[in-house]
């Protein structure tokens, strides 16, 4: 199976960047997709964007065109690169794996790293 990890958050001014990373270690013998998620509090799950082990990347309509995810397969990590931060993507974010297609449902990804903190300030 796989472990996640991720790292990369921190307190950041609204407009500046910042490049989160979850790298997967143990079994890497089967392909995974992958999806970024954030909560807020008060908040369920919502989806941010993920990519397939083919390489293909969807996101969510609130972070087109602000957020990046690239894969660097020699370095087992997955990237989500994020521009232009608002105050309201202040969240923990997490990264995900599943088998199979690309899903917004939470519930149907298997394994979870333990989150990364984001916070945007004015």
């Amino acid at each position: 199976q796989v472990r996640l990890v991720e790292s990369g958050g921190g307190l950041v001014q609204a407009g500046d960047s910042l490049r989160l990373s979850c790298t997967a270690s143990g079994r890497t013998a089967i392909s995974y997709t992958i999806g970024w998620f954030r909560q807020a509090p008060g908040k369920e799950h919502e989806f941010v964007g993920g990519i397939r082990s083919s390489g293909g990347v969807s996101y969510a309509d609130s972070v087109k065109g602000r957020f990046t995810i690239s894969r660097d397969n020699a370095k087992n990590t997955i990237y989500l690169q994020m521009s232009s931060l608002k105050v309201e993507d202040t969240a923990v974010y997490l990264c995900a794996a599943k088998i199979g297609s690309l899903l917004v449902a939470p519930d149907r990804y298997d394994v979870w790293g333990q989150g990364t903190q984001v916070t945007v300030s004015s």
